[in-house]
């Protein structure tokens, strides 16, 4: 059996993986849930890279899955131990020497992300509102405990250094899209994907967090990648 790393986006902690580590280790796999420093003005890249190795310690058959900003860490993670698989969900692909902060004017998101707005009727100038943006098509009922237990304070410390690793580590990897992403839109990911990782990704009806919105579909494609790949 495999060994999954997951790990969570900004201002996230390891209950953003509540309804999918269950069912991963019912399925007789390890799994392992890091919390990030994400709320230390310390740390940066390195420290969540560690957090995220410390977490592993001796374990092998590693499969890493990094939601949304962690498209920037598990690279990293990568440089430190071996892993199999990388699987990369509704995620930000970073360049050669890019600080995340960077990214979103570097890809063009807030063009995209306004585009997509007007496009599906939203006010593109709305305040901004957790919920609309992440939580759309998450059940109802799930929100008010999402709401209280899943959000952190994110430093602006990890997105001020650059991205260091000179290209992208020789490790398979898949990215999994999300067509309903109203962070990053789909046709923006697509390209994205294709001009950073050279790769068409994957596609699933969800928004940004599938973790929440759609658990049961989001283990059934990690599992299909960990078969595909013999793991």
């Amino acid at each position: 059996m495999a060994t999954y790393v997951l790990i969570p986006g900004a201002g996230s902690d390891s209950s953003y993986w509540q309804f999918v580590a269950p069912p991963l280790r019912a399925a007789g796999h390890d799994v392992v849930t890091p919390d990030l420093p994400c709320d230390d003005d310390s740390a940066g890249l390195t420290e969540y890279t560690d957090a995220v190795v410390d977490a592993i310690g001796h374990r092998t058959g590693l499969i890493l899955v990094a939601q949304s900003m962690a498209g920037f860490t598990a690279p990293l993670v990568c440089e430190r131990v071996p892993v199999s698989l990388m699987v990369l969900v509704a995620a930000m692909v970073p360049a050669p020497g890019e600080a995340p902060g960077d990214w979103w004017a570097n890809t063009g998101q807030k063009a995209a992300r306004r585009a997509q707005d007007v496009a599906d009727g939203r006010d593109p100038d709305a305040e901004f509102d957790p919920i609309t943006m992440f939580l759309h098509d998450v059940a109802p009922e799930l929100i008010p405990a999402v709401m209280a237990g899943g959000a952190r304070e994110q430093s602006e410390t990890p997105f001020r250094k650059p991205w260091p690793l000179p290209a992208w580590p020789d490790v398979p990897t898949r990215f999994l899209l999300c067509r309903q992403d109203r962070l990053f839109p789909a046709e923006f990911q697509r390209r994205v994907v294709r001009e950073r990782l050279g790769i068409t990704p994957d596609e699933m009806d969800s928004g940004h967090l599938p973790a929440l919105a759609h658990p049961a579909e989001l283990v059934d494609r990690l599992e299909r990648y960990r078969v595909g790949l013999g793991l």
